[in-house]
């Protein structure tokens, strides 16, 4: 699967690890474990470490064992993502144990048996690491051994790949009872050094971290050029079906996918996209065999609980180059699934299961083109495609050198309908005000811009920035990035005059993040001239960017929102200047205009679609505005009577309520037009200008 120069290699440093504690070195080897996703994915797999410690009330030494709580990510966990639990009181729990019926309720007694009030919550895997009796435990899930473990014949080719080595243990869902088995598989085998987990992965055990970290990297590279061997020259998914499209028709197929898709799988709550066209992908939805794998689901519980148990499988042609009839059909393709899905769990449901989930898939597979994934938030859109290309390694393997295994549909159905994972859901924070929406601020780069994309990402939204000022967005990026996370924020440079750059940016975004459900058009600029001396073509240049450009980012807008039918809100940043006049400014004040009455106008066609069209107008907005440099500063101060310093100050005596605007006070005025606080509010304005009564719009 991997050639010989992608090898895993040691990270370990001596130097570092060599005067940290037990628990410490267990951090270390963890985030150098998590690291490597061809070592385990995102989220799964977890480490452990026995270590002896002063107990708190008694003063004497106790054995702790450090294991990763729940929820957490060996590859960023911090120290206090790690549940602590006293070792005796771990032992004294096979006293309680009902059997396998009753395991469930052994995830209530860990919080008793946590060491020095430790808030951590335990997982549901502690008492695999437990009771294996050694100090260090890694339990991964690389691609490789995944792949051995999903084959028909996984217990012979473990025994065939490793030997004594690693043992093998079929399927169990994990839980108390597996804990139970890893303990008398090691009682009976005490030389192993780990165990393949039968559709699951690999546990590695030493009394060492450090050898217990290389341990796990020589067990992963032997099942890796075990592969490499084993698939040389062989066929792979049965030969190619489909040749890839190139990069940019990729994109611009998915670019028109994406829409579609995410307007037909937000019913319960907006969803963002996420496109992947890597090589193991193409490789995947291109292939012979491609559509009887995916339909036999996945096979590690990590993978399909991110992806759901298969992924749909999109009717496109490259070759006919079918698009216009695939967006024909896909409504009754994503019903389909959706009924499948349904039956699903009518199949597997029992009494006490959790009501069904939504019933939409996760993974869309095009042929020629890629994967798209879908989530509640992009990282976990990202994610999730992520697992699918671990699950689409793991069918490379298995297929290759046997026949792949699936999950049992309805040991599927009880982790995915687990009730400990439905109390793990329900714990979930409160989903943000605008979580799932997708932004695009044109002007992003500037004070309102920036401003205003700050108080989307604060609300959960995610959002592309664009402007023609590649050094200043970039800026912007890093700054926003560094606080949100960089899946939250995209940029991209677009001149609003250009209707190619303008509809690129719209594919851009479509392909980012799946679509668009906020426009606040804000790029502008600013000039000011006696009439007399406005040229043509400052005049032509104001309304080409502010009532031209407003004009085009609109227009296709309204392509997307009406390609995924869940309505919409564009905000158009205008000016105290469109209604009120101001002197020696004819040029930026009748474009200003403009914009207020358009947004007038498009407000009256997107209403029946559900597309909100408002305005704000600021007013004397000096504060990180790009228009109030240079020449408009001068200009503005020279109209004024006064100097650069004192045209703030003057400004705000103007106002009625004495009192300065800042970029903050109209990102919050976007932020109210594109919250549900003004879902039954379109065609109106609001004045965010500390007051002018020239202003007023009645």
């Amino acid at each position: 699967m991997n050639t010989a120069s992608a090898r895993l290699q040691s990270k370990w440093d001596e130097a570092k690890a060599k005067d940290m504690s037990e628990a410490e070195k267990l951090l270390y080897r963890s985030n150098l474990l998590g690291s490597d996703k061809r070592i385990t994915n995102y989220g799964g797999g977890n480490t452990s470490a026995k270590v002896m410690e002063r107990d708190p009330l008694s003063g004497d030494m106790v054995e702790v064992l450090w294991v990763k709580g729940s929820g957490g990510d060996v590859g960023s966990i911090k120290m206090d993502g790690f549940a602590t639990l006293y070792m005796s009181k771990l032992e004294a729990l096979k006293g309680l144990y009902r059997g396998v019926e009753f395991e469930d309720e052994m995830v209530g007694y860990l919080p008793h048996c946590t060491f020095n009030l430790n808030p951590r919550a335990a997982s549901i895997d502690t008492p695999l690491h437990a009771y294996v009796p050694k100090k260090h435990v890694d339990h991964m899930h690389p691609d490789a051994i995944i792949a051995i473990a999903a084959s028909k014949n996984s217990k012979e080719l473990t025994q065939e790949i490793f030997g004594d080595q690693i043992g093998w243990l079929p399927w169990k869902k994990p839980g108390y009872e597996l804990g139970l088995w890893l303990e008398d598989f090691c009682k009976k085998n005490p030389d192993a050094k780990g165990v393949v987990l039968e559709s699951h992965g690999l546990f590695t055990w030493a009394d060492d971290a450090k050898d217990c970290y290389e341990l796990t990297l020589e067990i992963i590279n032997k099942a890796m050029g075990w592969f490499e061997e084993q698939t040389a020259g062989k066929a792979i998914f049965g030969g190619t079906k489909h040749e890839s499209l190139a990069p940019d028709a990729r994109r611009a197929v998915a670019a028109r996918l994406m829409p579609a898709i995410r307007g037909m799988v937000s019913g319960k709550q907006h969803m963002v996209g996420h496109f992947t066209d890597n090589d193991a992908v193409l490789e995947f939805v291109n292939s012979n065999r491609m559509e009887e794998l995916a339909a036999l689901g996945t096979s590690c519980p990590d993978h399909f609980l991110r992806t759901k148990i298969r992924p749909l499988v999109v009717a496109f042609d490259p070759a006919k180059g079918n698009l216009d009839a695939v967006l024909e059909g896909l409504p009754q393709q994503v019903a389909e699934y959706r009924d499948d899905y349904a039956a699903y769990y009518e199949r597997c449901k029992h009494d006490d299961s959790p009501a069904l989930r939504d019933p939409n898939a996760v993974v869309y597979l095009i042929p020629g083109v890629g994967m798209l994934t879908f989530a509640k938030d992009k990282a976990t859109a990202r994610i999730s495609g992520e697992f699918y290309v671990n699950a689409i390694n793991v069918m490379r393997g298995a297929s290759t050198v046997s026949d792949y295994v699936g999950l049992p549909e309805q040991e599927a159905f009880d982790i995915e309908y687990w009730l400990l994972e439905e109390a793990k859901l329900q714990r979930m924070p409160k989903p943000k005000s605008l979580a799932g929406r997708v932004a695009l601020v044109t002007g992003g780069a500037g004070g309102i811009g920036a401003a205003t994309a700050q108080r989307y990402l604060t609300e959960g939204a995610c959002v592309m920035l664009a402007d023609i000022d590649t050094e200043a967005l970039t800026k912007t990026r890093d700054q926003l990035a560094a606080s949100f996370g960089a899946d939250m924020v995209r940029t991209v440079e677009m001149n609003v005059t250009s209707e190619d750059a303008v509809a690129a940016a719209y594919a851009d975004i479509a392909v980012e993040f799946g679509g668009v459900d906020i426009l606040v058009s804000n790029a502008g600029i600013a000039s000011s001239a006696p009439v007399e001396d406005t040229t043509l073509d400052l005049w032509n240049k104001n309304m080409s960017i502010l009532s031209t450009g407003y004009f085009l980012v609109s227009r296709e807008a309204f392509k997307v929102m009406r390609a995924q039918d869940i309505g919409g809100s564009i905000i158009f940043v205008a000016s105290k200047n469109g209604l009120a006049a101001s002197p020696n400014a004819s040029a930026y004040c009748t474009a200003k205009a403009s914009e207020i009455h358009l947004a007038r106008c498009l407000a009256l066609e997107g209403a029946e679609a559900g597309i909100r069209v408002n305005v704000v107008n600021p007013d004397a907005v000096l504060r990180g505005s790009k228009i109030w440099s240079g020449e408009w500063l001068d200009q503005r101060a020279s109209t004024y009577g006064t100097d650069k310093e004192g045209l703030e100050e003057m400004y705000r005596q103007r106002s009625m309520l004495k009192r300065n605007v800042l970029p903050e006070d109209i990102a919050e005025a976007a932020y109210f037009f594109a919250s549900e606080q003004t879902a039954k509010s379109t065609g109106n304005i609001i004045n965010v200008d500390a007051g002018n009564v020239q202003a007023f719009t009645r």
